[in-house]
């Protein structure tokens, strides 16, 4: 089962694998990593919670990078910054909502100096 997401000076724990579905299988809009073919009601209950904590890990693993790439892009020492509006329209943010990510992805950014990308 996936870990919860640990605070800045926790090590993390790795989420349970999600599976990747095979060519013909994402064809058929029914199938969704094999839960539709699991017929045991307690197995159905575990394999789904399991992906949805693994969803939920890489959800939050995703919003941090957003936010450090948001922050790394509007930083005002590139020569090619963003603003928050510009960052905005790439992700189909609000503007306050990007000046918002940037702030997240400084703090980030400011709490791995010092650290390996392993800590990321």
């Amino acid at each position: 089962m996936a870990e919860p997401t640990p605070r800045r000076n926790e090590p993390r724990l790795r989420p349970a694998p999600l599976l990747f579905e095979p060519v013909e299988a994402v064809a058929d809009p029914e199938h969704f990593f094999g839960l539709e073919s699991i017929d045991d009601p307690g197995v159905l209950l575990s394999r789904a919670t399991e992906l949805t904590q693994a969803f939920r890990v890489a959800t939050d693993r995703a919003v941090e990078f957003q936010a450090m790439a948001a922050a790394q892009l509007a930083d005002p020492r590139r020569f090619d910054r963003l603003t928050a509006a510009d960052i905005a329209e790439r992700t189909e943010w609000t503007e306050d909502y990007a000046k918002k990510m940037v702030e997240f992805g400084r703090d980030l950014l400011r709490g791995r100096e010092g650290q390996g990308p392993e800590q990321i």
